[in-house]
């Protein structure tokens, strides 16, 4: 690994407008669970799978048990910025990384410092009513039972649901990113979601980096490959 690291460095020191494309192997060093790994949510049990439970239809038809699951397991308001976060926005700070493109709902790369981040499937920290649209904070939901606006209206969490579609402004941001950057890193993430994992095709640059626990699940041969947690990866890189 150490000579995958110093390639990584190399790579990095030529890089002007890197773009880092993350998934939910980013934050797991956070504290924050992922969805498929071995002790991932989609391994637990529970009354009904979890992606039917993350579905716009249960959360129209079962709101109530929707968001004691949201409380109970996306809701992770405490966790804190890990190394792979605080070296990605210093990165940003010194010119080297234009953007972060994530999956994850977290908002724990702005928390970093990360200022130009796009983030595919919404934020935890965003709500409001979709009735009026009014904005509400994260608290409203941890206050219990199904949250409803002064109008009635219910209050929804800012985050993409299966069946849902993504944000198109969000999308486009991140595609056009995407396809000016030099460098590509790609961490935290084996590539299995759609649409988003389809975004690395519009990558026309010189480099690619997958920093990873195990191989991606589409081919990515003639990539820097680093087998690895991410944070640990990153913390090695001056």
């Amino acid at each position: 690994m150490d000579a995958a690291i110093g390639e990584l460095q190399k790579i990095m020191a030529n890089t002007r407008r890197g773009v880092f494309f993350g998934g939910a192997g980013v934050s797991t060093e956070s504290g924050i669970p992922d969805f498929r790994s071995e002790d991932g949510l989609y391994r637990q049990t529970y009354k009904y799978p979890p992606e039917r439970i993350l579905s716009h239809t249960f959360f129209m038809q079962h709101t109530e048990e929707f968001f004691s699951f949201y409380r109970d397991k996306m809701l992770c308001l405490t966790a804190q910025p890990n190394a792979a976060h605080k070296k990605l926005a210093q990165w940003e700070r010194e010119g080297r990384l234009a953007a972060v493109v994530t999956q994850n709902i977290d908002g724990l790369h702005q928390k970093a410092g990360s200022k130009n981040v796009f983030e595919l499937h919404g934020s935890i920290w965003r709500n409001f009513c979709m009735n009026c649209g009014k904005a509400y904070p994260v608290q409203r939901i941890e206050e219990g039972g199904v949250p409803r606006c002064a109008c009635g209206g219910i209050v929804k969490p800012d985050v993409v649901l299966y069946e849902e579609p993504l944000d198109q402004t969000v999308l486009g941001g991140a595609v056009e990113a995407i396809a000016a950057a030099d460098t590509l890193i790609i961490g935290g993430t084996s590539l299995n979601v759609y649409p988003a994992a389809g975004l690395v095709d519009f990558f026309r640059g010189e480099n690619i980096v997958v920093i990873n626990k195990g191989a991606p699940a589409r081919d990515m041969r003639g990539v820097l490959f680093i087998d690895g947690r991410i944070g640990e990866v990153l913390s090695q890189i001056g």
